[in-house]
């Protein structure tokens, strides 16, 4: 059997102070703690291409769903001032909330700063008829709080306690649709769940774009519908910002965690196939990373 990620175990990101963050999203989002603040372990730090870096890491958790939180010694770049919703290393996290009224209500005493224009935006039944409304952290990262009416999108978090019930997905901005399906399907195993074409003036505020027309792309892996990777093409506006030279230190990077059994299958066949694509191999064996579609980070990560 051709190997493949078998689940997307989460996000990992890139922040100036994992105190701030931690109170960011333990008080407005209700994440929790996965353990003490510890510093990077090396296998993350060559796979990532930092050998020699230092720095601290907090594990955060919602649901079943989580995010890591790198704040290296030596930082990079701060997340661009007048980013927007698609410049090409736009990433955000969805969360899912039961009350979206009183989720807002909630970060309100935090001052996020909306991407969003005019607060949550229902859209309509082709784009999914999900209610929606996109942010940022303290550091810039977005996040989109989701809102799912009745249907199987609802029923998937129907046990889920709380008013944060966990993490639907990750989007990612990608220039070229048609090859970045190509790399997750044929180059990691992810299966393609779902696509439509959202456009209208709900988009528009949604994205804090003039005009929006943009391919949403779901696909899975193979374990499990949540969380997900969603793909963003955006037909228009034309996205005018330059992709920037960066390291995983810069502050605006974030990157997609994937758990699988067989690394060094995976290993062999990407460099076999996808020979352009490098890869950082910790000297351990138990994570690789790499740079996917339009630069987004990736990391393999050995489980079983």
């Amino acid at each position: 059997m051709r190997p493949r990620v078998t689940r997307l175990l989460g996000l990992s990101r890139t922040v100036a102070d994992l105190a701030r963050t931690e109170a960011f999203y333990r008080d407005g989002l209700d994440f929790r703690r996965l353990g003490p603040v510890e510093r990077i372990p090396s296998a993350v730090l060559d796979a990532l291409g930092l050998p020699e870096a230092s720095g601290g890491r907090l594990r955060m958790g919602l649901g079943d769903q989580s995010i890591e939180f790198l704040a290296f010694d030596t930082p990079g770049q701060r997340y661009p001032i007048g980013a927007l919703a698609n410049d090409p290393w736009f990433q955000h996290a969805a969360i899912v909330v039961a009350d979206m009224n009183r989720a807002v209500a909630r970060l309100d005493a935090f001052a996020p700063v909306p991407i969003s224009r005019g607060g949550p935006q229902r859209l309509p039944p082709t784009s999914g008829g999900v209610t929606a409304w996109k942010f940022r952290d303290p550091d810039g990262h977005p996040l989109e709080l989701l809102a799912f009416p009745e249907g199987a999108g609802a029923r998937r978090w129907v046990e889920a306690p709380g008013l944060f019930r966990g993490i639907d997905h990750s989007a990612i901005t990608v220039a070229d649709a048609e090859s970045a399906i190509a790399f997750f399907r044929d180059a990691l195993g992810l299966h393609l769940d779902g696509r439509s074409r959202n456009s209208g003036h709900e988009q528009a505020a949604l994205d804090g774009l003039d005009e929006p027309v943009v391919d949403v792309i779901a696909l899975r892996p193979d374990a499990e519908a949540v969380p997900h990777v969603e793909l963003l093409h955006y037909r228009a506006p034309v996205p005018t910002a330059a992709r920037r030279p960066f390291t995983a230190r810069d502050r605006f990077t974030s990157r997609l965690r994937f758990g699988l059994r067989d690394l060094p299958a995976l290993r062999d066949r990407l460099a076999r196939d996808w020979p352009h694509v490098p890869l950082h191999a910790a000297r351990d064996g138990s994570v690789i990373g790499l740079a996917g579609p339009d630069a987004h980070g990736i990391l393999l990560i050995a489980e079983g």
